[in-house]
C-alpha cells in the first residue's frame, strides 16, 4: 500500500473520526452524566416534596394506602424519607431503622450540617445539598426543612449507585465502542478497497499507456463513474494506438521522401548495370545449350536431357533473380507502402523457423532457438518476416563445422534485436564492407552452386533502412553473426 493511498486515508480518516466520536461520548459520559443524575434526583426529590407535602396537609397519611402509595414512590426513585410531627409527636418513614436519619435531622434542625456538604439548591420551605457520610463512606443528596403543618422532613438517596452506573456505563461505551471500530475497520476496508482497486487498474493502465503499450484494457467494469473513466480509458487507446501507426507511417513516409531525391539516380544507373552482368552468364548458358540442342552435338536422350536440365536451372535462376529484384527494387525506390503494425516478434520468429526446416534438413542444421516470451515490436510485418527469412536461408546456405543455427532475441525496453548465427567460416574482413552490397558475392563458386544471386542481403539493407533501424554482422572465429533491431516502443 502506498504511503498516501486513497485506501490508506480513508481508512485512517473513517476510523480516526469512530474513535473520536466514541472518545468524545466517553469524555461527556464521565463529566456530565453525574451532574445529570444529580439534577434529575433534584426534580424527584421537589417532586416527593410536594407530595408528601400534599399527604400532611389533608392528613390522608394516616390512611395506609396513601402510606403505602408514598413508600413505593420513594423505592422507585431510591429515596428514603423521614417525616416528624413535633406536635403530635407521630412520625412517617419508609425504612426500618430510621435511627440514623433521625439523628440526621435533628442535627440539620440544629444548624448542624456535616463538613463539606455542598448546598444545591435552597428556599424558605427545604434546602437540599451534597454530602459525604462518614459513617457509611458514602455520598448522598440530602433535603430537609418543613412542611407548611410545621412537621419537619428529611429526604435522603445515595449518590453510589449513579456512580457505579456511570462506570458500568463507561465499560459498556468502550467495549461497544471498540467493537465498532473493529468492525468498521474491515467494513471500511473492504468499501474502500472495492473503491480503490478500480482507480489502481487505472493508474497501471495510464503506466502502460504512457510506455506505448496499447493492449492492457480496463476489465473491472462497472456502472459508475470509475466505469465510465475505464470505458473512456479503453476508448482513448484504441485510438492512440491508431494515432501513433498513423503518425509513424506519415513520419517514415517523410524521411522516406527526403533520402529518395538524391539516391533515385544513382540507383537507377546501378540497378540497370549490375543486372546486365548478373544476366549474361544465364543467358549465355541457356543461348549456348539451345544452340547445342538445335545443331544436335550429342543425339542420345541422356545428354538432350542433360542440357534441358541445365537450361531450366539457369532459367529458374533467372525468375528467382528478376523476382528478388523486383523486391528489391521497390524497396529502394519506395514503390511499396510500410504499414506500422504492433505484433508479437517472438511467434514471427518461431514461424519462420518452422516453415525452413526442409532446408536445416537439407543442410544438416541444428537450429536452437530459446525465446518463450513474447517481444512486442512496431514495424512492417510483412518485411521484418522477409529479413528473418533472408539470414535464416543465408546461414543455411554457409553453415559449417558443427553445422549449428542459433537465433537469439534481446531486449531493453527501448529497441529488440534479433540475431541469427551460424557456425562455419568467417567472413574475410575485405568483403564485410561491400557484403550488403547488390550482386556482391564472397563465394562465387559456392553461391552460384546453391542458385544465390547476391541479392538477399541488399534486400535486408533496403528494408532495414525503409524502416530506419540499425542492422549489422559480426564475425567469430567458429562462425557469423547477422543481427537486426526494431522498436519497442
Amino acid at each position: 500500500m502506498m504511503k498516501h493511498s486513497i485506501k490508506r486515508q480513508m481508512i485512517t480518516v473513517f476510523i480516526g473520526l469512530l474513535a473520536s466520536m466514541v472518545l468524545v461520548l466517553l469524555i461527556i459520559n464521565v463529566s456530565f452524566l453525574e451532574p445529570y443524575y444529580i439534577s434529575n434526583k433534584e426534580t424527584q426529590f421537589i417532586d416527593m416534596y410536594e407530595k408528601l407535602s400534599q399527604c400532611m396537609e389533608k392528613g390522608t397519611m394516616e390512611d395506609k394506602e396513601v402510606s403505602v402509595k408514598m413508600i413505593h414512590l420513594a423505592e422507585k426513585n431510591n429515596i428514603s424519607f423521614l417525616i416528624v410531627n413535633d406536635t403530635t409527636g407521630k412520625g412517617y418513614t419508609n425504612v426500618y431503622d430510621s435511627d440514623m436519619l433521625v439523628n440526621q435531622l435533628r442535627g440539620y434542625s440544629l444548624n448542624q450540617a456535616q463538613k463539606g456538604s455542598k448546598i444545591l439548591e435552597s428556599t424558605k420551605e427545604y434546602q437540599i445539598s451534597q454530602s459525604f457520610d462518614p459513617w457509611n463512606q458514602t455520598d448522598y443528596i440530602e433535603m430537609w426543612g418543613s412542611f407548611d403543618d410545621g412537621s419537619r422532613f428529611l429526604l435522603r438517596s445515595p449518590l453510589e449507585s449513579i456512580k457505579e452506573s456511570a462506570a458500568v456505563s463507561n465499560r459498556f461505551l468502550i467495549y461497544i465502542g471498540s467493537l465498532l471500530i473493529l468492525i468498521s475497520v474491515v467494513l471500511v476496508w473492504y468499501f474502500s478497497k472495492r473503491l480503490t482497486d478500480p482507480i489502481l487498474e487505472l493508474a497501471v493502465l495510464s503506466e502502460k499507456m504512457a510506455d506505448l503499450d496499447f493492449d492492457a484494457k480496463y476489465t473491472s467494469g462497472g456502472s459508475n463513474e470509475i466505469g465510465e473513466l475505464g470505458a473512456n480509458f479503453n476508448r482513448m487507446s484504441e485510438r492512440l494506438e491508431s494515432t501513433i501507426s498513423e503518425l509513424k507511417k506519415a513520419n517514415n513516409r517523410l524521411l522516406e521522401d527526403i533520402e529518395q531525391k538524391d539516391k533515385l539516380e544513382k540507383m537507377r544507373n546501378e540497378f540497370l548495370g549490375n543486372v546486365s552482368h548478373e544476366l549474361k552468364t544465364p543467358i549465355a548458358l541457356i543461348q549456348g545449350y539451345a544452340e547445342g540442342l538445335r545443331e544436335g552435338v550429342n543425339e542420345d536422350a541422356e545428354s538432350r536431357e542433360f542440357y534441358c536440365d541445365v537450361i531450366m536451372d539457369e532459367a529458374a535462376k533467372m525468375n528467382q533473380m528478376v523476382k528478388n529484384l523486383l523486391t528489391l527494387n521497390q524497396l529502394e525506390f519506395g514503390d511499396e507502402d510500410i504499414v506500422f503494425e504492433r505484433f508479437d516478434l517472438t511467434e514471427l520468429v518461431r514461424g519462420v523457423i518452422q516453415s525452413m526446416e526442409i532446408l536445416a534438413q537439407q543442410a544438416e542444421a541444428k537450429v536452437i532457438f530459446r525465446q518463450q516470451e513474447p517481444v512486442y515490436v512496431w514495424a512492417d510485418e510483412f518485411k521484418a518476416e522477409q529479413v528473418v527469412r533472408n539470414y535464416m536461408s543465408n546461414a543455411f546456405h554457409h553453415v559449417g563445422g558443427e553445422k549449428v543455427v542459433e537465433v537469439k532475441m534481446l531486449s531493453d525496453g527501448e529497441k529488440a534485436r534479433v540475431s541469427v548465427f551460424n557456425t562455419g567460416a568467417p567472413i574475410p574482413e575485405e568483403d564485410v564492407a561491400h557484403i550488403w552490397d547488390k550482386f556482391y558475392k564472397v563465394d562465387k563458386a559456392h553461391t552460384r552452386e546453391y542458385g544465390g544471386n547476391g541479392i538477399g542481403l541488399s534486400i535486408v539493407k533496403a528494408i532495414m533502412e525503409s524502416l530506419h533501424q540499425k542492422y549489422g554482422l559480426n564475425n567469430y572465429d567458429n562462425g557469423v553473426e547477422f543481427w537486426f533491431e526494431l522498436d519497442v516502443k
